[in-house]
């Protein structure tokens, strides 16, 4: 009787069969994912950022101010032409420029991205950075120039929006990761170096 086992095949590599095949696509699939992530997020920001910009214009002009808090939290409208919290004023064009370097720099650490938390971080900038910068392109008094729509207040120590509420968080985010020293890619500060110590050794 005749042995009908034919002989194994190589497998190729990258191939549906190869074991290292799935290992090698995840890191990818994974970045892409986080990617997304950072898009959707930054969009949720952007689109609650301008509705309630919207909102305060429409329902706080002439001065009106509404108390949520007592004097500790209200809404008040304020034309910004500084940076967040009414900070620096008079120097719009140049936080609309540096708002457009923080898009340009976030749509390219995104590509890096391995870490859920630098996701959410880099999403919140993206947002909150787009949400200013929508309004110093296309408000009063030109492009560049333009003033940020503030309302609201915090006890009279500084005025803000939802952007700068998502900027903020996000520095404290990435604060966070950084004396945790978690990198963007997922790994912790030293583990490349340590392994490739190893690989030496």
């Amino acid at each position: 009787m005749s042995d009908s086992t034919e002989p194994a095949r190589p497998l190729r590599p990258g191939t549906a069969t190869d074991p290292g095949a799935a290992s090698a696509k995840s890191p990818g699939l994974a970045t892409r994912r986080y990617t997304a992530f950072v898009w959707l997020l930054a969009a949720a920001v952007l689109v609650a950022d301008q509705l309630t910009k919207v909102w305060a214009v429409a329902a706080l002009s002439g001065g009106r101010r509404v108390h949520l808090l007592g004097d500790w939290l209200t809404l008040v409208l304020v034309r910004n032409p500084g940076a967040a919290f009414s900070f620096a004023t008079g120097q719009t064009w140049i936080f609309g420029l540096i708002a457009i370097a923080v898009t340009v720099a976030v749509a390219r650490m995104s590509r890096r991205l391995g870490s859920a938390w630098w996701a959410a971080a880099l999403g919140l900038v993206l947002g909150g950075a787009v949400g200013n910068l929508i309004d110093r392109l296309v408000r009063s008094p030109g492009v560049l120039r333009g003033h940020v729509v503030d309302f609201i207040d915090y006890g009279g120590w500084f005025v803000g929006n939802i952007a700068d509420i998502a900027i903020v968080v996000a520095a404290v985010v990435i604060m966070v990761l950084s004396l945790r020293g978690l990198e963007l890619d997922g790994t912790r500060a030293g583990a490349g170096r340590g392994r490739h110590a190893e690989a030496e050794a």
